[in-house]
């Protein structure tokens, strides 16, 4: 056990300054590569972004144009609205009107068939009178 736990020890020694000499004869390739790597990923991560701001950038766009339809197919309704109702308030005008126009004609007939009533009641008293003068 002892001998198990001394040729660990020898080992983890060993590595241990082994590690710094092996780290600075790493090859130049390997520093490249990943530098090369880094860079790919950094252009990557830029098109990723640029991309997804230019999808955000078509999506307000859309939602821009949905909303602007939107807002002139409301202003159209508005408008057929406006039309609707100005056409009923002049139907109900015209009506108003009408029966307004009918109603005073019906109380100058009245007035004349109560004037001619007046006036035949007069004659009548007129003639009486004028027969009994006679007489």
């Amino acid at each position: 056990m002892k001998r198990t736990i001394l040729s660990a020890l020898t080992v983890l020694v060993a590595s241990a300054a082994i590690a710094p000499i092996a780290a600075a004869a790493e090859p130049a390739s390997f520093n490249i590569q990943s530098a090369r790597l880094e860079e790919l990923d950094s252009r990557t991560k830029n098109s990723v972004h640029k991309l997804r701001i230019d999808h955000l950038n078509n999506q307000s766009k859309a939602i821009e144009d949905i909303q602007a339809t939107r807002l002139e197919a409301l202003d159209a309704r508005t408008k057929a609205v406006d039309n609707v109702q100005a056409a009923r308030l002049e139907a109900l005008d015209a009506r108003t009107k009408n029966s307004v126009h009918k109603l005073r004609i019906e109380h100058l007939n009245n007035q004349t068939k109560a004037i001619d009533s007046i006036q035949e009641a007069r004659l009548d008293s007129l003639d009486a009178r004028t027969k009994s003068v006679v007489r």
